[in-house]
């Protein structure tokens, strides 16, 4: 039973609970001595120290008053100074575990300092132990009872705390992406997050969930070449993050395809450019975004890595799909088609124009031989009815349009 049943050795259980009140506060002393000795989070902690004495006195307190007066330990509460003790602690950062470890070490004291002197008030031995199991019996339920309670104190602090550091980091980010102006020096200390130097921006996400995004994310933030990394969740599918950088930036889609071989199956990836400052904050992480942008528009279904610079000009473009779908076919004309044909002519006349005219260099580029480049490309000039050579700076643009975007910018196939 919970409750300190009456029997031949309760007038002596009552009478050592009394004695034991009668001295709580030297009890409290030497259980403290016995808890910093042992729990070294404690430390030169003086506000921790305080609780942690007025949490043992206020426990002794509770838990031999209801011995003395045989109340059951259902009935015990946490004591005020025990549930601010437990907000202390997770406020400090240290573990539930840690502070769970002040009751156990707690009870262990008390065990032994009960051992050690049981004796000298009870002279029958069978009245002692009996005396002794009971108040084991009750300190292992009042333990059990309270630690849970403290326990759950623990968690909503810790919740609470989180609840308002996110809170409060999503205002800042929140304020940064608005353009607005904000104490640099407060905005780096609630986000943990160096605003002084090189920002890069960059956007992860997947198309269903079972990826640990975030921590995904922090490794493309030291891949990058930041220590550590700023990571805010956008809904459950993607993250934001910043690489604050003071070395050269590490970005290239193909080395970090080599550090995520396996992950990156799963997650896509856009990166914007760096700049500085706080500034650089805002405008990378649009760049990012933009970047998702085309990713998304142009229908890929695979995972990629994708920097900014890679397709600038695309985004430029297409900022109006409709005006981007004018203008590439005012460009290419009947080669603006989203058929096999035409989209192996505009592939060899875009490899001729990057290869600034080398047939050699574009059939080396595509895997194919030379004079096949220069019938697809003879084609293409006869779909789009004029030569390379015409408009050849918007050519260029229209073909790289339809490279990224594909089918987002060119018409329905017609029959032929």
């Amino acid at each position: 039973m919970d409750a300190l049943e009456p029997d031949n050795g309760a007038v002596a259980l009552r009478g050592i609970a009394a004695s034991l009140l009668a001295n709580v506060s030297s009890l409290a002393d030497d259980m403290l001595k016995y808890l910093v000795e042992r729990i070294p989070e404690v430390g030169g902690d003086d506000e921790l120290r305080g609780l942690t004495l007025g949490s043992c006195s206020s426990n002794l307190e509770a838990a031999l008053s209801m011995v003395r007066h045989g109340i059951d330990v259902a009935a015990a509460e946490a004591p005020v100074t025990a549930l601010e003790h437990a907000r202390a602690m997770a406020s400090r950062g240290h573990s539930v575990d840690v502070m769970l470890r002040f009751y156990r070490l707690g009870h262990e004291y008390f065990t032994e300092k009960l051992s050690d002197s049981l004796t000298d008030w009870i002279e029958d031995p069978a009245v002692a132990l009996r005396t002794f199991i009971d108040l084991e019996r009750f300190g292992f339920r009042y333990i059990d009872r309270i630690s849970s309670l403290v326990a759950a104190e623990y968690v909503a602090e810790l919740d609470r705390r989180q609840n308002q550091a996110r809170a409060e980091r999503a205002d800042v980010v929140r304020a940064l992406l608005a353009g607005e102006r904000v104490d640099v020096a407060r905005a780096e200390r609630v986000l943990s997050h160096r605003l002084t130097g090189r920002q890069i921006g960059f956007v992860c996400w997947v198309d269903e969930r079972g990826v640990d995004l975030e921590g995904f994310a922090r490794r493309v933030g030291r891949f990058l070449g930041a220590g550590h990394s700023l990571v805010v969740a956008d809904g459950p599918l993607a993250v934001w993050g910043w690489a604050s950088l003071t070395g050269d930036v590490r970005t290239s889609p193909n080395g970090m395809a080599t550090e995520f071989p396996g992950e990156r199956e799963n997650v896509h990836i856009a990166v914007g450019s760096p700049h500085p400052g706080a500034a650089g904050f805002r405008t990378s992480h649009l760049e990012a975004l933009r970047t998702r942008r085309i990713i998304e528009l142009s229908g890929r279904a695979a995972p990629s890595i994708t920097e900014f610079s890679d397709v600038a000009l695309v985004d430029a473009i297409s900022r109006d799909l409709d005006a981007a779908r004018a203008f590439v076919s005012a460009q290419l004309g009947e080669l603006a088609r989203d058929d096999a044909k035409e989209r192996g002519e505009r592939a060899a006349l875009l490899a001729v124009l990057d290869a600034q005219g080398s047939l050699a260099t574009a059939a080396s580029t595509l895997g194919i031989h030379r004079n096949t480049v220069l019938q697809r490309m003879r084609r293409a000039e006869e779909r789009r009815g004029r030569p390379a050579t015409s408009n050849i700076a918007e050519l260029h643009a229209a073909l790289i349009v339809c490279n990224v975007l594909g089918a987002a910018v060119l018409p329905e196939p017609k029959p032929r």
